[in-house]
């Protein structure tokens, strides 16, 4: 019997720190990493007709139409470029940013 109680202590004192490695790389990396996709797929989702963008290579511009897939930017007085969805990167307006991000 001790000899059982023995082994076991031995294998939860050789395998506990890769358990709590697994906990910190957990808490660490992946949960926040989960909740910024989460935070983004928010933000593209509530974008709409008007809403003023910035994108990922820094072009402001106001959303003229936006699908699944594509949103149209003006960016001047006739002025529009399509871009693809996953490259609006925020609202030019903070309070927006933020109450979408919440």
């Amino acid at each position: 019997m001790e000899g059982i109680s023995g082994d076991f202590l031995t294998a939860v004192l050789t395998y506990w720190p890769f358990v709590a490695m697994a906990i910190i790389f957990y808490f660490m990396l992946y949960r926040p990493q989960k909740k910024e996709q989460k935070k983004r797929e928010l933000l593209l989702n509530s974008l709409k007709k008007g809403d003023k963008v910035i994108t990922v290579g820094g072009i402001h511009g106001v959303i003229a139409a936006v699908n699944k897939t594509k949103v149209t930017l003006t960016v001047a007085e006739n002025v529009k470029i399509d871009f693809e969805l996953a490259a609006v990167t925020r609202f030019q307006d903070q309070t927006k940013q933020d109450i979408v991000t919440k």
